[in-house]
Formats: C-alpha cells, sequence, structure tokens
C-alpha cells in the first residue's frame, strides 16, 4: 500500500514539475495573450518563426503544457501574459483559440488579445516589412465555379452565396452559415495605430532591392511603414492579380465600403469565430482582440514575372516582418501592461 501511494506521489510530482500551472490554486488573471501562428524550430536560438522573438524580447520562459493545442504554450515569471502558437490555417486557429478560452487554469476576462503574424500584402496598399492593424476581418466562405467555366465577363470563379453575379451590389447573411465579417473594436484599432505609426521599421538591402521591381505600385516601392488596412482570411494560400482583384472586392462588399484589403493570412477567421464564441461564454471580451498583421511576400508577381514562379519562391521578406511585428505589437502590449491600473477597466482610445 505505502509502495502504491508513493507512486502516486511520484507521478503528481512529476507533473507539477512538468506544468507549473497544475500546482495553481486559482485561474491566472492573465492581461495580455500573444497569438503566433507558427515557429520554424525552437522557441529559442535558433532561425525565429512567429513566436521566437515574442518569447526571447518578452522573457516569455515558463513552459506550459496545452494539450487542447498544437504547442506548448509560453508565460512570464508574473503570469500575467501568455504567448500561443495556433498553428496554421483556419481548424488550427479556431481550436486552440477555443481550447485555451476554455482552460481552467486561465482568467482571460479582461485580456487583450494581439493575434501577431505575417502575411501577403497588396502591392497596392502596402510594402513589405509593413504592418497594418485591421478593423475588419474577412472570411472567404462562397460559391465557386472554375474560371474556364465562367462567363465571359466575369473576373474570376468566386461569389457570394446569396448571389448570382462575383460583384452584386449588397450581401445579405445567409441562415447556415456565419458572416464572413468579423468586426473588430475600431476605437482600439486606431489607437494601435496612432502609437505606432511614427515608428522607425527596419529594412534589408535584398527586400529593398525586389521591392524596387514594382514599378506599377508605387506604395509597394515604400520601406517598410505601418497604416491601418484589413485582413482577409482563407484556406487557400492563393496568389495573383485575379485572386487580389477578388480580395480587394470581396473585402469592400462585406464591409459595406468600410474596409479595404490590405493583408492576406490563413488564420484570423477561425480565430475571431472562436473569440465570438468565448464571449457570449463570458470567458473572453472581443473588444479586447487586435489583429496585427506584417508583409511578408506580395499578393501579386513583379512586372515580367508569372504568378506561379511568385508564389513558389521564398518570401523574401519573411524575416524582416517578423521584426516590424514584434515591434509594433510589443509597442502597443507594453503600454497597455505598464498602464494596468487603467487599462484593466478602460480600454485604450475608448
Amino acid at each position: 500500500m505505502r509502495s502504491r501511494l508513493s507512486a502516486v506521489a511520484a507521478v503528481c510530482f512529476a507533473l507539477v514539475v512538468a506544468d507549473p500551472a497544475h500546482s495553481q490554486q486559482k485561474p491566472w488573471p492573465i492581461r495580455a495573450v500573444i497569438v503566433a501562428t507558427f515557429e520554424i524550430g525552437n522557441d529559442t536560438g535558433d532561425t525565429p518563426g512567429e513566436f521566437q522573438l515574442w518569447v526571447e524580447r518578452e522573457h516569455l520562459d515558463e513552459v506550459i503544457e496545452f494539450p487542447g493545442g498544437i504547442h506548448p504554450l509560453r508565460t512570464n515569471k508574473e503570469h500575467t501574459v501568455l504567448g500561443m502558437v495556433c498553428g496554421t490555417t483556419l481548424v488550427n486557429a479556431t481550436a486552440s483559440t477555443m481550447a485555451l478560452g476554455l482552460d481552467p487554469r486561465f482568467d482571460l476576462t479582461r485580456a487583450y488579445w494581439l493575434m501577431n503574424g505575417i502575411a501577403g500584402v497588396d502591392p497596392k496598399v502596402g510594402s513589405m516589412g509593413s504592418a497594418a492593424w485591421a478593423r475588419f476581418v474577412i472570411n472567404d466562405v462562397a460559391r465557386q465555379i472554375d474560371a474556364k467555366d465562367a462567363p465571359a465577363d466575369w473576373p474570376y470563379g468566386f461569389f457570394p452565396v446569396d448571389a448570382k453575379t462575383p460583384t452584386p451590389a449588397t450581401v445579405k447573411a445567409v441562415g447556415w452559415f456565419r458572416s464572413n465579417n468579423f468586426p473588430l473594436n475600431a476605437k482600439l484599432a486606431a489607437w494601435a495605430y496612432d502609437q505606432t505609426k511614427d515608428l522607425k521599421l527596419g529594412d534589408d538591402p535584398k527586400v529593398s532591392a525586389y521591392r524596387a521591381e514594382y514599378t506599377n505600385y508605387p506604395k509597394a516601392m515604400l520601406p517598410p511603414f505601418v497604416f491601418m488596412g484589413d485582413s482577409f482570411a482563407s484556406d487557400y494560400f492563393w496568389h495573383g492579380k485575379a485572386m487580389t482583384e477578388f480580395a480587394r472586392n470581396w473585402v469592400r462588399l462585406y464591409t459595406d465600403g468600410k474596409g479595404e484589403f490590405a493583408m492576406t493570412e490563413m488564420e484570423d477567421a477561425g480565430f475571431m469565430a472562436a473569440i465570438e464564441r468565448l464571449s457570449a461564454m463570458h470567458k473572453v471580451d472581443t473588444n479586447r482582440v487586435m489583429v496585427l498583421r506584417t508583409g511578408s511576400n506580395y499578393t501579386e508577381p513583379r512586372p515580367g514575372h508569372t504568378a506561379v514562379e511568385s508564389v513558389t519562391e521564398a518570401h523574401p521578406g519573411t524575416q524582416l516582418a517578423l521584426q516590424s511585428a514584434w515591434l509594433c505589437g510589443s509597442t502597443v502590449l507594453h503600454l497597455i501592461l505598464s498602464h494596468w491600473d487603467k487599462t484593466a477597466d478602460t480600454l485604450p482610445g475608448s
């Protein structure tokens, strides 16, 4: 009997050592959640993915096992900031966010969320290395026919479920699926932009030379800058002029002309769908959510190059975009956390 109890005690001790959060008496009151979508290798000390700069520079030194996710969580020594790698694609972002939101170890009711990652940037509105704060996250639930089968005057084969053409004047919500539009707290987004718009983002000579080839888009040739622009989510890793035009039109359509397509990615709508449901359960506050994306590549090829060539080449702006993401995101989070006596209850920009 004694040996059996000793064995049980040893197992419990091992679990506590492996995951200190299991030993806590009450949920940690989290103030900020940083969401990255991928990490290349280790969390520290090698070529960075989206998570590594946050771990190293924000001292997220404590590792927490996360059975409901795809990667261990990280936290600071005060247990006020959580970092999560949600995984790429919509399904992973949704599942990981729901798992975190329902995890009883954490009180997320007053936490600010920062979805922070790299993306394809529309060369019409931004440049590689640039950062965009979103007011809307748009999804691409649609009807689709092959472009070869579409009428000759159609620009692409995608069209809204309730429509008969790709570019109707308006769209309406259809009962059997959720809206394609997830509005964010526009005042909080504008405040975040104001805090970062004058930051001097880094640059790289090779990326600068690459940008210079986009002679058909003046903004694509600019050094990295911060702007307001919206996020378009899709499980397609798409590319090219026709698809970029689709994204521009789709964002404009589903925001009733209020939004502007800036960044394409594969997670934000899934993340926001989970946030909305968690908010309805009083687990999180949708008004405390920010989406920041930075351009690692363009959504269209350079003049004289094909879409296939462009989409399959290495993204020259990846590391530059990762630096911009951390610089802009950390600037905003530091301001929120350093004024917690105010921001705990009053949202910046409100």
